[in-house]
């Protein structure tokens, strides 16, 4: 796992470290309308190894952005939530989107949209 550094240079630094990568901000979009289970997870993410989920996972758990719950069913059942830390960097997420589609249009760059319910934030 990695820690944290005792001290940063300035906030950004440090979230950087904390949802920095290929795949975090992604795991957090997708956990963004609810709960998860791992393979939902691992479906949603092409190209992401369940090694690689695992360990993402983890961190996220460990900085306290996301919950893990274990049900006790048969066969076992795992969720992945956002706590109520994670869920504050929802509408930085929201606007880190806005963003990209304004300069994917500028660049003329096609894409999928990472929402479907865009209208509501085009006036923003």
């Amino acid at each position: 796992m990695k820690n944290l550094s005792s001290e940063y240079q300035c906030a950004i630094n440090m979230v950087i470290e904390i949802i920095g990568g290929k795949w975090k901000v992604l795991i957090l979009w997708n956990l963004n309308e609810g709960g998860r289970r791992f393979n939902d997870l691992k479906r949603a993410l092409p190209g992401i190894t369940q090694k690689m989920l695992t360990q993402q996972l983890r961190e996220l758990e460990q900085h306290g952005l996301v919950s893990r719950t274990v049900y006790e069913e048969m066969p076992p059942r795992v969720e992945y939530t956002t706590t109520a830390l994670g869920k504050k960097l929802q509408p930085t997420l929201f606007e880190m989107g806005k963003w990209g589609d304004v300069y994917a249009e500028e660049k003329g760059i096609s894409m999928n949209r990472c929402w479907t319910n865009y209208d509501f934030m085009k006036n923003d």
